[in-house]
């Protein structure tokens, strides 16, 4: 019999983003080198790229995740994940970098459109003491695809001859795939309109005291988050070829996968703040080994702990978000939340990129880990003081 928590809506959404990640990260281990490989571009490029497609998200959340309480969700799902395989189109016909950039964009803007709404469905269909497992089991389902897609590029490089762009264009099949599921999402707006009178389905409450704070210090540890595609440009800058580089984002996306329901599920029991820490002392170890060492041993070393990271702060730190706000503005909470973390990625690409080198030692890397262990340590404390 299945779980009340693993609802209809849940398991098409994590379909969704299945088939949707397979196509992002079938071509992104593959973007770093189509773009400083294939097209000659900087890597301040590839730094601007990212962190840019991070803030264009970033105000879409923050549009989409309010509108949605408002309209309902369905639509701005379906519309962003449909505009996420035009914008991977673009990067796959692209032959410089600036169309790289808009496809990028472009893309993140689909993403944008589609994460608050979507995590606010997720959350609408599933009890609040649900709320780590449910968003666990995305984050699971959502890694799958993460290891599909690294694996769709390995088979296409052996097939294709290491031809980068042909490989990039299979990106398109699974990006259509999960376009055509969104249609299958029941909106829970549609049946609750009944139940909640119009006015106060329009009125947005303000957000919290508590919520606000919680934004703030996520917001502010992610100022440490430089982009994973300068983790995988260091990768490639120490050696490995375009296979060992998509094979060790594979093997990021094995470890995300195991770790990511347990992390949520664990999150529900104890405390998001304890787990959301373990997820950031990960991110340090990894980020101390890659900047510290150009060995290919402690590199994969390096990328298997990293995968811890996201199972342990992603899923956690929505469900986190999901669970002190107010169930009438959760779009809205979320898009806030998603778009304060987006911008952060922004300043983190920049200045990463800025800094960029070449050298034994990645400054920027050793940089973000005492910048998370910093993190990590501020979170435990807070869970401490609140447990006394």
């Amino acid at each position: 019999m299945m779980k009340r928590w693993l609802t209809r809506n849940l398991i098409i959404l994590t379909l969704v983003s299945l088939a949707q990640d397979a196509a992002s990260e079938l071509l992104f281990p593959l973007l770093p080198i189509l773009l400083t490989g294939v097209i000659g571009a900087a890597p301040l490029a590839l730094g601007l790229i990212e962190g840019c497609a991070e803030a264009a998200a970033g105000f879409t959340k923050l549009l989409s995740g309010g509108a949605s309480d408002r309209l309902g969700r369905k639509k701005f799902v379906v519309a962003g994940y449909s505009l996420a395989g035009v914008g991977k189109a673009f990067i796959v016909v692209a032959t410089s970098w600036p169309l790289v950039f808009f496809g990028r964009i472009t893309d993140r803007i689909g993403k944008g459109m589609r994460s608050a709404p979507r995590d606010a469905l997720i959350a609408d269909s599933v009890d609040s003491k649900d709320f780590g497992k449910a968003f666990g089991f995305h984050r699971t389902g959502d890694n799958i695809g993460a290891v599909i897609g690294p694996g769709l590029a390995l088979i296409g490089l052996a097939l294709l001859n290491g031809n980068v762009r042909a490989v990039a264009a299979w990106a398109l099949i699974p990006a259509v795939i999960s376009a055509i599921l969104t249609l299958f999402v029941r909106d829970s707006f549609i049946k609750n309109s009944k139940e909640v009178p119009q006015v106060a389905r329009a009125e947005r409450l303000p957000l919290s005291k508590p919520l606000k704070r919680t934004i703030i210090l996520l917001t502010l540890i992610q100022l440490t988050n430089i982009p994973d595609a300068l983790l995988l440009l260091r990768l490639h800058d120490i050696g490995f070829s375009t296979q060992g580089v998509v094979l060790s984002y594979m093997l990021f996306s094995v470890v995300t996968v195991i770790a990511a329901y347990p992390g949520g599920l664990i999150a529900d029991k104890l405390s998001p703040k304890i787990v959301y820490a373990f997820g950031l002392t990960a991110f340090a170890i990894a980020y101390y080994l890659l900047g510290s060492s150009q060995s290919h041993q402690v590199a994969i070393l390096a990328i298997a702990i990293y995968g811890i990271f996201p199972a342990l702060t992603d899923g956690v730190g929505k469900a986190w978000i999901a669970k002190v706000s107010d169930s009438n503005n959760r779009g809205y909470a979320q898009g806030v939340y998603q778009a304060c973390m987006s911008f952060a990625v922004l300043a983190a690409g920049i200045w990463g990129g800025l800094a960029w080198s070449k050298g034994a030692l990645q400054i920027p890397l050793l940089i973000a880990a005492v910048g998370a262990i910093t993190g990590a340590i501020t979170l435990a404390a807070m869970h401490i003081r609140s447990a006394n």
